[in-house]
């Protein structure tokens, strides 16, 4: 359904249904307006035309902390947080968007796919995008977007894989009659990342943006990652997901997050294949001494925690399914234990004032111990950003407000939502 710039489109029957099955009946008056919002931007900046709404949410990281880039499994989930987008097909070969709260307006040239250097890192996506649909085989072509995000920027909840997953879905919508799956869109989101933004990501946060729901990935084969669906709701056994801020961001952290594959894929090398999924621990013990002198005792550390964190993902899942919280509960604390021990990455190696992540925990881990219940863990790729902990229903505006008054930051309860990246026509 395209909107005419009628007032009452987004109280059409079809549009209600789709909000409420992407928000939920208590957000459809927020979304709404938020979604009018864009609309109303949209025709400010370019003119009232029939235009197409989408949206990509952001992940949740719930196991499987830095597996993916090692072929290893994870269990992760949309969130409740987006990117959204008014979009129309246009004949000029060129993408046009403007974000909200940013001045700039870009305008990117599908006849040039080249890297080029005077991108920044939306320019690099967008364009990368293009370059990996036309490199697929895709149809690509022209359109104008007026995008808003909710997903925090910087800050560990995939906010460049949503965009990402979001530019797809309009190409496949407007020029790929919608067919490409999670996994096509979300390897070309890669793709761009990798090659047009040099951030040397895997592959979770795309699927999970792409994808929709909480589900376990196991990236054995990663042309054909095994992905399953997980039926369990948290809020089932009264017990909510809350991501906290701790103030610090992702922004220049690029070589903190390239180091964690590097000195993985280089224990590896030294156990004779390319990635950890190859070897084990058995293998690593067997020739400890001679991989710790050429790899180092931190490389060392990190595949053990890939080892562990793998079975971990294996026990999480056998939790969920049998809907047995409290034995997935301490799952998530040695998760967390052990990125913040093995895989160090809760703080930069240099830190030693700057700390939010570790202070955020330790603030966390004390709440939790006087409760009795719940549990937590530095979220997605760490050293900076968010946490992710799970808490009792009724303790979390506690917690909130314990958060608001040490650290003066916003923690926010999240839910796994059904829907990945769409086209709000395609919502049922």
């Amino acid at each position: 359904m395209t909107n005419e710039f009628n007032p009452a489109f987004l109280q059409t029957p079809a549009m209600l249904s789709a909000l409420t099955a992407l928000y939920g009946e208590a957000k459809l008056s927020e979304q709404t307006a938020r979604y009018q919002k864009v609309l109303d931007a949209y025709a400010q900046t370019y003119g009232s035309e029939s235009v197409q709404l989408f949206s990509a949410p952001g992940r949740t990281e719930i196991g499987g902390n830095h597996t993916d880039h090692n072929h290893g499994k994870v269990l992760t989930g949309s969130i409740d947080l987006d990117t959204i987008a008014a979009a129309a097909k246009t004949e000029e070969n060129v993408i046009t968007l403007r974000s909200e709260g940013y001045e700039r307006q870009y305008s990117i040239n599908l006849d040039q796919l080249e890297i080029n250097a005077e991108d920044d890192g939306t320019a690099g996506l967008i364009r990368g995008i293009v370059a990996g649909f036309a490199e697929q085989g895709y149809r690509t072509g022209g359109f104008r977007a007026y995008v808003s995000s909710s997903v925090y920027s910087a800050s560990g909840l995939s906010s460049s894989a949503s965009f990402e997953m979001l530019i797809c879905t309009i190409l496949s919508e407007f020029y790929n009659e919608g067919s490409l799956n999670a996994v096509q869109i979300g390897r070309i989101g890669k793709y761009a990342e990798n090659k047009f933004w040099n951030k040397p990501s895997g592959l979770l946060d795309q699927i999970a943006c792409a994808h929709g729901g909480l589900i376990s990935i196991d990236f054995e084969n990663p042309d054909e990652p095994v992905i399953e669906p997980v039926t369990y709701r948290f809020d089932q056994d009264g017990y909510a997901l809350v991501i906290v801020n701790t103030g610090g961001n992702h922004a220049d952290l690029t070589e903190d997050y390239a180091a964690v594959p590097r000195e993985m894929f280089a224990v590896a090398e030294l156990l004779g294949t390319e990635f950890c999924r190859g070897t084990s621990a058995d293998g690593l013990y067997a020739r400890l001494p001679e991989i710790r002198e050429k790899a180092g005792d931190r490389a060392v550390l990190r595949a053990l925690h890939f080892f562990e964190e793998n079975d971990r993902v294996d026990g999480m899942l056998e939790a969920l399914r049998r809907e047995d919280l409290q034995a997935f509960l301490p799952l998530i604390t040695e998760s967390g234990n052990s990125s913040w021990k093995w895989l160090q990455n809760v703080y930069r190696p240099e830190a030693t004032r700057g700390q939010e992540v570790a202070i955020a925990l330790a603030i966390t881990e004390r709440y939790i111990k006087r409760l009795g219940a719940g549990a937590c863990r530095v979220h997605g790729g760490g050293f900076a950003g968010v946490i992710l902990a799970v808490l009792p229903q009724d303790a979390v505006g506690a917690y909130q407000d314990l958060i608001q008054r040490t650290l003066g930051t916003e923690s926010l309860e999240i839910r796994v939502r059904a829907h990945g990246a769409v086209c709000l026509d395609r919502v049922k």
